[in-house]
């Protein structure tokens, strides 16, 4: 099936089709076969994207009480752990009603802030709404008006769910039903960035009711913003942000190279104070004003090092080197050999600082903390160690 292509690093990747429009799919042929009590050997359905699939019904069952079928995922050449599994769908009769809930290998939620009550199944609204208007499409072509149960589930989920983001979004049990256009475009930035969004509504619902010094500000959130969001690239840190501050980066979000996209989303959703906690070879390139931090968008590193330390009074030939230099430790010895190295990380911080600010509008309090796992601890900016505190004291429900 030619679901077409995206071009990306000049090369030509194949799109694929959510778990969504799995589920979606599966449910219509189960609900067909519910009705007829025939095998369905295949089904078409149209995703929110436009585009119209006709997917192989596979492992069919049809007995007096439900009927139940498979549809195997199919993520085209994107990287995607949940690539070749078989998400199945089971259809009973109702007296009224259509509900739809997860079986086997679909997790549940046991956090706020995911879009669905806590307990219920990790299916998300998209999903949700695809497999309804297909159930619904099949009733209404056999003119009957019923109420239907479905079951959604993925036999082994809750292993692949291990390699997902849920442990993190407190989603346990398996893994989620996911898509908001039915399609997979390979290698997706905008995945990335959704589920950075995602984790981070989450931490908006969660951070922020309680903390340990403060009474419970539940109903009283406007205007209220002591909580901190801890942001950083990625788990590079992990251990030195433990040893050093007793702080947990696995508590924080992780924005990979997208640095500007978050704090844009950080800014939408509300948030008013934010500590990053991240790696010189990253943040110096938000110095540069690069807000996304992938290597293949820009690198600037050497350039933005030899700039501060140019204006941190460093010589003609201590510049050249620096230019010379392949990684961002080996620029920290050389700017600790000459004695400036800790004017130029503060020139650097000032930077980093007034970009992420200039970003957001200036309307919520950014601190930063730089840091190399050679050299420790290169900058920390005014109130860092007081967003550390308010870190830990904050309660997340």
């Amino acid at each position: 099936m030619d679901l077409g292509y995206v071009y990306k690093n000049h090369k030509k990747l194949r799109c694929g089709y959510t778990t969504g429009t799995c589920a979606a799919a599966a449910s219509k042929a189960a609900v067909r076969m519910l009705i007829t009590k025939m095998p369905v050997k295949e089904i078409e359905i149209y995703t929110p994207k436009g585009v119209t699939l006709n997917l192989e019904i596979l492992d069919i069952c049809i007995t007096d009480e439900y009927a139940e079928c498979a549809v195997k995922k199919d993520a085209g050449d994107d990287a995607d752990c949940t690539n070749g599994i078989l998400v199945y769908s089971r259809a009973s009769f109702l007296p009224e009603g259509i509900v739809t809930d997860g079986g086997e290998g679909v997790g549940r939620i046991t956090k706020p802030g995911l879009g669905q009550p806590e307990g219920a199944a990790a299916i998300n609204s998209v999903p949700r709404k695809m497999i309804m208007e297909a159930a619904l499409s099949e009733l209404k072509a056999a003119g009957i008006e019923t109420g239907l149960k479905i079951i959604i589930s993925v036999p082994g989920g809750e292993e692949i769910a291990k390699k997902t983001f849920n442990p993190r979004l407190g989603i346990e049990g398996g893994i989620s039903i996911l898509g908001t256009s039915g399609i997979i475009e390979p290698m997706s930035e905008k995945a990335l960035t959704d589920a950075i969004y995602i984790e981070m509504k989450q931490k908006r619902a969660q951070y922020g009711f309680k903390s340990k010094n403060n009474k419970d500000n539940r109903n009283s959130r406007e205007g209220s913003y002591n909580e901190v969001l801890l942001i950083s690239p990625g788990n590079y840190g992990k251990n030195f942000a433990k040893d050093t501050w007793g702080i947990d980066l696995e508590k924080g979000l992780k924005c990979s190279n997208f640095i500007g996209e978050t704090l844009d989303m950080a800014l939408m959703l509300g948030f008013r104070k934010i500590l990053f906690i991240g790696h010189i070879g990253k943040l110096v390139k938000v110095a540069a004003g690069i807000m996304n931090t992938h290597s293949r968008v820009a690198d600037a590193r050497m350039e933005t090092l030899c700039s501060c330390a140019v204006l941190a009074g460093c010589s003609i030939e201590t510049a050249r080197n620096i230019l010379l230099c392949t990684t961002t430790d080996e620029v920290v010895f050389l700017l600790k050999e000459n004695g400036i190295l800790n004017k130029t990380m503060d020139i650097m911080l000032d930077r980093i600082i007034s970009n992420m600010r200039y970003r957001t509008e200036n309307k919520i309090e950014i601190e930063v903390i730089v840091f190399s796992n050679q050299a420790g601890v290169l900058a920390v900016s005014g109130k860092a160690l007081e967003f550390i505190k308010l870190i830990k004291e904050q309660i997340i429900l």
